[in-house]
Parts: C-alpha cells; structure tokens; sequence
C-alpha cells in the first residue's frame, strides 16, 4: 500500500493561507477594463485560493455576469479576491430556464464567465448545453483553463495517463453499478471515476469484483493542507474504506486499465465456470471480461453458451 500526505511540515514553514489583507490591491496589477463579447469557461480553485490563474481573475473582475452553480460558493471566491460581480444561478435544477437568459445578454454584447463550484466547467455538469447553444448562435465562446480535479488525481495516482476515461459518478445502487461497470471493464484505458464518501467502500467493493483485483487509488482534499493520495488494489482500498468509515472531502478514484492478454477458447472456458459456480451469469461475464480484457459481449455469449450447457448436464 503506499500513501502520500502533502504538507506535513510545521505550520511556521507552511505558505500562509490567503487572507482579506493578502487581497489584491487596486495598485497591484492593471485592471481589465473590458472584456471582448463572449461566453468564457472559467476554471476554478479545487481547494486552494492560489491556484486561481491571473487571467481567471482578470476575467471575473470584468465579466458583465457570472453564472454559477451556487452564488453563495461562488461570491465567497469574489469576496477573497475583492471581487464583486452580479452573480447568476446555472445548475442542474434550473438550467433550461436560465439559458435564454444568458444567451439574451450574450446577444446584447455582454461578457458572461461560467464557473463551476469547483474547477473546470462542463465536467460533471450541465454546462455543455449552454456550449452548444451559444456557439450554434453563432456567438464566441472561449476558456481560461485551469484547476480540474480529474487531472490532479490522475497525474498523482501513479498509473498511466496516455489513455483514460473519465466516467463520471457512478449509480448510486449496487446492482445498476455493476453493470456500468461491466460495460467499461474491457476498456483498455485508465478508468476515473468521482465518488462520494458515504458510498466510497461498496464502490470499491464492486469495482474490485467486476473490474478484478487492478491497481487503484483514491485522492481526495486535493490541493488542500490534508491532501491524501491512498494507492492500492481495489479489494484492499475497499476494505480499509469500509473500516475506517467514509473519508470527508472530494474523491476522486483511478483505476488501472485491464492487463493486456490474450485468452485462450480453454482458458475463458476455465474462468467462466469458476465465475458461474458463485455468480450469475452476467456478473460472471462482467468478472471474467474485466480479469482478460476481452470484449464483455464476447464473454457473455459464451458464458450463456456454457450456463446453457451446465443446464442440460443437471438435467
């Protein structure tokens, strides 16, 4: 198991946190007076003020309107910058009703900033359609790059990052995660996934039994003082999870791609009746094609084939 804890030095050696009197001054830097007409995908800190970029703040201190998933999150960040802005709602519950409104200012020639609650726009959120809607007008849309937890946990979790797929949050119930999950056991990429804490220990759980037992790691606080990367197999993940209780904070979890092997008619035959001995079988399929890598349609025709034949054996 190997586990990594950032910043553990005494608080006197630690980079002070920022306060109101470590704000920009109006002095400090030349303010942006006007912004270019256009829709602009703005990143956000994760977790530390800092990693706010120059340009993102240029751009929300002159954005005519910032749309937000929640304007008190988001007024919060103004507010340590010395920011004020008018500030727009722009989530999942009320994003068909808030869109015209927003495309009605981008027509009037108004420079409207989106931002998630944390990092970049659009991942895990309903941004896209505002995307899609505001380029097919016709109008500019552009991005101030930036914080994404997806990346930092990818970069830190110590797998391979020249192929991934980011899958989101998965069901919250067992059984349909499961079978997400065995939909993306053949994928030959790193998996990442986001997680909550309550729910983070059965869905290692059931990673480990439909993805087998691969290489993971769990981040969380990223970029926070108690930011925590837990690197292990998925079984030994979900049992320290399920022992230790739900984790506070962010999670992101990152999953290694299945081994590269090439299985034999014999060798898949052989895994399967040991997957159906315990399993059904779908979830027998889902295991097996998870531990070879094989296409999961390919094993489940013949893992029906041999459940059919074990059938007429009892017969």
């Amino acid at each position: 198991m190997s586990r990594s804890v950032i910043d553990r030095k005494p608080p006197s050696q630690r980079p002070a946190a920022p306060t109101p009197g470590d704000r920009p001054k109006p002095g400090d830097r030349k303010p942006v007076t006007a912004l270019t007409p256009a829709l602009y995908i703005v990143a956000t800190p994760i977790g530390n003020l800092g990693d706010l970029t120059m340009r993102a703040r240029d751009i929300l201190a002159a954005a005519d309107l910032v749309a937000c998933e929640d304007t008190r999150i988001t007024g919060k960040l103004l507010t340590a910058f010395g920011l004020k802005r008018p500030l727009i709602a722009y989530n999942d519950h009320n994003a068909d009703k808030v869109r015209p409104t927003l495309l009605d200012a981008l027509h009037q020639g108004k420079a409207v900033a989106l931002v998630s609650d944390a990092g970049t726009p659009l991942v895990s959120d309903p941004g896209y359609k505002l995307v899609r809607d505001v380029a097919a007008a016709g109008l500019t849309v552009t991005a101030a790059p930036g914080p994404s937890a997806l990346l930092t946990a990818l970069v830190l979790a110590g797998l391979p990052t020249d192929r991934f797929l980011f899958a989101g949050f998965l069901p919250p119930k067992s059984g349909a995660r499961r079978t997400a999950l065995g939909e993306l056991a053949a994928v030959p990429a790193t998996l990442v996934f986001y997680e909550s804490g309550p729910r983070l220990a059965a869905s290692l759980a059931d990673m480990a039994a439909v993805l087998g037992d691969r290489p993971a790691a769990v981040a969380r606080e990223l970029t926070k003082l108690f930011e925590e990367v837990r690197r292990d197999p998925l079984s030994a993940l979900a049992a320290h999870y399920a022992e230790a209780g739900p984790p506070k904070g962010e999670i992101v979890v990152v999953v290694g791609a299945p081994a590269a092997q090439a299985a034999s008619a014999d060798t898949l035959d052989a895994a399967l009746r040991r997957a159906l001995a315990d399993n059904s079988t779908r979830d027998a399929a889902a295991l097996v094609a998870g531990e070879t890598g094989l296409p999961r349609k390919q094993v489940y025709a013949r893992a029906l084939e041999l459940a059919r034949e074990q059938a007429r054996e009892t017969e």
